[in-house]
């Protein structure tokens, strides 16, 4: 029987699911690195399919502790933890679940957006001191509405896209920085993310988290967005300077965050759960039931295919498809 090492937690529905074709070890409790290290070598030289989430470091030296290893499956689209130079080595697979949690993504990026465009925590906050009383008592501040404000999407793929087609519903402007200008859609490109951020009102991260992007909003593209501007981010947190937005929303350099990701989760900083100024979720962008089946059922896929034998349906770009 093939065994599955879950480096992860994953839904209890669909661990019952795995048990039922396969032995099922884990999940390990994090830090994943110690954790597999302190596997008993009878149960590690067996493991041949790990599952796995982009957010969980696994470098090549901890993968070394399971000689057997043959797939590497990420749940979700991300992939930044799996050292791909390793698994590449040994011709181990790699696959994720690309676009099976797009929408879901996308949504929660737009309620991010208006959350923070129109100051619905500190609305929310206002209304539960008692300050509010009708028309003859305290009101809440005018702001400038979400109609007619230019969005910029720092990363135009499936989830971007899918972003940029709700933006544009909205009545808004959109407007994108990717590696590439895309021929296939009309928004407007911007050669560089400073550029893009100086130009929008309101700043979507929605690109795929890797060292080459990290902090990639600094200082410097905070303060080019603006003190009227917004950043909303359902990438991963390593992409924002977090350091830096703190300072940013705490100083007026931007008018507010919509988060649904940090930098060191779960952890994350007093003073950011402190502020008014920012709309903050518990990174459940792609937390909806029909995306978590989507991505089972993917995931699950890749498993059965890679185990008998034949090719991953989801390889990650450059690794192999095929043990």
């Amino acid at each position: 029987m093939t065994t599955i090492l879950l480096a992860a937690r994953v839904p209890a529905e669909f661990q019952a699911r795995l048990a039922q074709r396969y032995e099922v070890l884990g999940p390990l409790v994090p830090p994943f690195t110690e954790s597999v290290a302190a596997l008993p070598q009878d149960q590690a030289s067996r493991v041949a399919v790990m599952i796995t989430m982009g957010t969980v470091p696994a470098p090549g030296a901890a993968l070394a502790h399971l000689p057997s290893l043959k797939l590497v499956s990420c749940m979700g689209s991300g992939y930044e933890g799996v050292d791909l130079a390793a698994a590449r080595d040994r011709r181990i697979v790699v696959t994720h679940s690309p676009n099976a949690n797009a929408s879901a993504v996308a949504d929660l990026a737009i309620g991010l957006m208006i959350a923070s465009v129109r100051r619905m925590p500190e609305a929310e906050a206002f209304l539960r001191r008692g300050e509010w009383k009708g028309n003859f008592a305290k009101r809440m501040p005018l702001v400038r509405g979400l109609t007619g404000r230019k969005v910029g999407i720092y990363g135009l793929g499936a989830i971007g896209g899918k972003i940029a087609r709700r933006a544009v519903a909205l009545e808004t402007e959109v407007g994108y920085h990717n590696r590439r200008r895309r021929d296939d859609v009309g928004y407007r490109y911007f050669a560089s993310l400073a550029d893009l951020a100086a130009w929008a009102d309101v700043l979507v991260i929605a690109v795929r988290a890797g060292a080459d992007n990290r902090h990639a909003v600094d200082a410097g593209v905070l303060a080019a967005l603006g003190a009227d501007g917004h950043v909303v981010n359902i990438a991963r947190g390593s992409v924002i300077d977090e350091s830096a937005l703190l300072r940013a929303l705490r100083e007026g350099v931007i008018a507010g965050a919509g988060l649904d990701v940090f930098e060191h989760e779960p952890a994350v900083p007093e003073e950011l759960l402190a502020l008014s100024n920012v709309a903050l979720t518990p990174h459940i962008a792609g937390g909806t039931s029909e995306a978590q089946s989507v991505m089972q059922d993917m995931v699950f896929a890749n498993i059965e295919s890679v185990v008998a034998g034949g090719a991953a349906h989801n390889p990650v770009p450059g690794t192999p498809a095929s043990y």
